[in-house]
Parts: C-alpha cells; structure tokens; sequence
C-alpha cells in the first residue's frame, strides 16, 4: 500500500549516525555506492524488453542498476513514472538498501543486532517481510544480500511491474541464494494478513508513512504481525520526515511499541533532515495484554 507524497525531494548522502563505541562509523554515499549505469549495461534480454517497450511508449520506462558492494553484484530496477508514485524510487528505499549492504560488508552496524540473529535464523535464514514496496528494490537487495526469503507486498495494481523486477533478478538471486515472493497486502485487511502469516523474522518498509488515513491500518498490520506473534520480530522503517501531522503517527506506534532512532543520514541539498531509520519492536506489556486477551 504505497504511493509517495507528490514532490520527492533529491536523495542525500547517508551517513550511519553516531553509535556506541563497539559499532564502526561507515561513510555511505548512494551515489557511489548505487551509481545508475547506461543501459547498454544492462543485461541483453532485459535491453531488448526495454527496446520494445520505448518504441510503444517512449519515455514511459526508466532502468537504473544498483552495485551491491558486498556480493560484488548488482540488481536492475525499473521505473515507470508516469504510471504513479508506486513506480517510483525513493530516498528512503536507498538508505535502507544501502544499510543492509554495509552491514554485510561490516563487522557491526546499527543492524547487526537485527539480522545476526538466533541459531534458527542461521540454520534456516532470515525471512522477511517488505510493506509497500513499490518497485521492490529494497526487497530484492535484501534477499540478494542476505540470502534471504522475502516477500515484497503492496496493492495489486503495483505487484505487475515488482514481479518485472523480481524476474529481472532471478539470476542474481539464485547465484546468492535469496528468494524473493510477491503478494497483495492491503493494510488493515484481515484477509490479506491472514494469507501473509506471522512467519518472519524482520519486517520492513522505505517512505510508507505520509497520508493520514494510513496510519491506523498500517498500523493494524503492524500489530497483526509484532504483537500476536510468539518470537520478537522487529519492524524497520525508513523514514523522510516532510510534514508534521506524521508526528500523529509516532504517537500512535509509541503506544504498542518501542521505537528507537537506529540511523540517521546527514540533511544534503537543502533539507533540514536526513532519512532516519526507525526500529519498531512490541511493548513487554503490550505482549502480556496480547497473552491474557488469548486466556
């Protein structure tokens, strides 16, 4: 369920806030880190798709390909703008893509604790679950980076352009070891939650808070997966801040979770803030109400 404010404003440069002494300080910059190349760089099958594509509609897609620095890889995204804000990439999505690369390449980081995990999750793999994923960029670096079982959501009209994406990976994902599953998730629909489950071990989610009547079904998703769940599973979002009604937001979250600043990215190009990066878990006392609720 996704589609971001109308004026997105210039990615900036993130860079890992300050940490306690046993987390190494990392410089990252999206625009070495993820530097879009030409599309004769792109692989054949997928040019020729795009060939076709333009002389039907020019100008309607765009394809930007992303180096993931800790797998020596990179993934392919395509963009169709004038079909809508889900269609789009934004500044969140590579902060948060960029922070899973660095983990993976660092020995810690504000996500160490989050993906480093249990024996299970290291026997099994990380699953996880992306909300609003839009292009699915996020989702499918995750899984390249990690290895990882992901399923990337959003409403249905979104999930035929992220399964483009998803089947332009395929090779890259396969080469390490990641599987990437696309579904329909309307927030707050108990139905569709139902068919997702509770079976992750992290959730995740780039730029998905901005209209006001979203709030309180995201959140409803939220607590369908963190609170009724038996294991702790912790919800990571990568946030721009653009109006202050979104303060309503947080409010609402602080009531059923501990939310905590785990990153921030230095402001760039103007702004007065950088993407933050939130991690959501449940309340003790939110799990013991959920726990006398079933008795």
């Amino acid at each position: 369920m996704r589609s971001p404010p109308p004026s997105p404003p210039p990615i900036n440069s993130p860079t890992i806030m300050s940490t306690p002494p046993q987390h190494h300080h990392i410089d990252i910059n999206p625009f070495t880190t993820f530097q879009p190349v030409i599309l004769q760089d792109v692989p054949s099958e997928i040019q020729e798709d795009s060939a076709e594509s333009q002389q039907v509609q020019p100008q309607e897609q765009q394809q930007e390909i992303y180096n993931l620095k800790s797998i020596n890889s990179t993934i392919v995204i395509r963009q169709l703008p004038s079909q809508g804000l889900s269609f789009q990439l934004w500044p969140a999505a590579t902060t948060l893509v960029t922070l899973v690369d660095c983990h993976n390449r660092c020995i810690t980081t504000p996500l160490s604790a989050v993906f480093n995990g249990g024996d299970a999750i290291q026997h099994r793999g990380i699953r996880i679950l992306e909300l609003g994923s839009g292009t699915g960029v996020v989702g499918i670096a995750a899984a390249a980076i990690l290895g990882a079982s992901v399923t990337v959501t959003d409403l249905p009209h979104v999930l035929p352009n992220m399964q483009f994406n998803v089947d332009a990976n395929a090779e890259t994902l396969k080469l390490h070891g990641g599987a990437v599953e696309v579904a329909t998730l309307s927030w707050g629909d108990t139905q569709n939650m139902e068919a997702i489950g509770r079976e992750f071990d992290v959730i995740m989610g780039s730029d998905i808070v901005y209209h006001d009547h979203l709030y309180e079904p995201l959140l409803e998703t939220l607590k369908f997966v963190l609170l009724k769940s038996e294991k702790k599973i912790v919800f990571l979002m990568a946030h721009l801040k653009r109006w202050k009604k979104e303060s309503a937001f947080f409010k609402k979250a602080k009531k059923h979770f501990d939310v905590e600043i785990i990153h921030k990215d230095e402001p760039s190009n103007g702004s007065r803030v950088g993407v933050m990066v939130y991690q959501f878990v449940r309340k003790f006392r939110a799990k013991l109400n959920s726990k006398s609720t079933v008795l």
